[in-house]
């Protein structure tokens, strides 16, 4: 497809280089989930490689232990939401699980009244996919287990890096919208400021402010090969989910070509 039958392409808190876990430090401090110390002890003992860590690195090991523990009750997708126990709620476990089967089993005439739970979205789209009545009429297979959200397991990922993609589709003039959710620890924006600046592209529009009905939604920039660079103030790794009205602003600006 060549550009003048394309508008481009627009990616959402991408995973892109796999090394996105190397700036998760930076953003944990930045946003006061980890103490000073431990981020000075980390960049000390650890050096900037906080993937492939040296088994005999010991010092760097205790640092990532304590990190680990400083973030367990944290939802990563979301920072400021709570953390969502996706196995607790797929497994019907639990008083607040039960409750919630219980209303979806009831009447369907009856009035529903959901019960307030843990990421009760999450919960509920995977009660509704794997209800027998929704797979039988989807024909799914008997054999086919439960759908499971964010589903890895059969995959083999043999492309680790999607960098040299950005830098052919920005060489054949190709429009892009590159958005991250500021409260994402999945794949923090600083991340992705990362891989756009190693592009190297000259910058047209410098860092700013993008409203929504008189509010800032986020933080923006353009570059030189067409591609543009947003926040979303309040977003998580979905950041749509979070901020519809702000995402759809934004997704509109961009697709009539008119500035954020």
């Amino acid at each position: 497809m060549s550009p003048s039958k394309g508008r481009g392409y627009l990616l959402g808190n991408p995973i892109t280089t796999g090394k996105e876990s190397n700036d998760k430090m930076q953003y944990t401090h930045g946003m006061a989930l980890i103490s000073d110390e431990l981020y000075l002890s980390l960049q000390r003992n650890c050096k900037g490689e906080y993937i492939d860590i040296d088994a005999k690195n010991e010092l760097c090991l205790r640092d990532m232990q304590y990190y680990q523990e400083c973030l367990s009750g944290i939802n990563p997708s979301y920072i400021l939401g709570e953390d969502c126990k996706v196995d607790f709620l797929m497994d019907d476990e639990g008083t607040q699980g039960r409750l919630l089967t219980q209303k979806l089993e009831g009447p369907l005439s009856s009035y529903l009244t959901v019960p307030t739970v843990i990421c009760q979205n999450y919960f509920l789209t995977t009660q509704w996919a794997n209800s027998q009545s929704v797979r039988k009429a989807l024909h799914v297979r008997e054999e086919i287990g439960k759908w499971k959200r964010c589903y890895t397991t059969d995959f083999d990922f043999d492309i680790t890096s999607s960098f040299e993609f950005h830098v052919n589709l920005s060489a054949k003039g190709y429009r892009s919208l590159i958005f991250s959710g500021d409260h994402d620890l999945v794949v923090p924006f600083l991340s992705t400021q990362a891989w756009i600046r190693a592009l190297n592209y000259s910058i047209l529009d410098d860092w700013r402010p993008w409203l929504v009905n008189g509010q800032v939604a986020g933080f923006t920039r353009t570059y030189s090969n067409q591609m543009t660079f947003a926040t979303v103030k309040g977003g998580g790794h979905t950041a749509a989910e979070y901020k519809p009205d702000e995402c759809l602003a934004m997704f509109s600006r961009w697709l009539s070509n008119v500035p954020l």
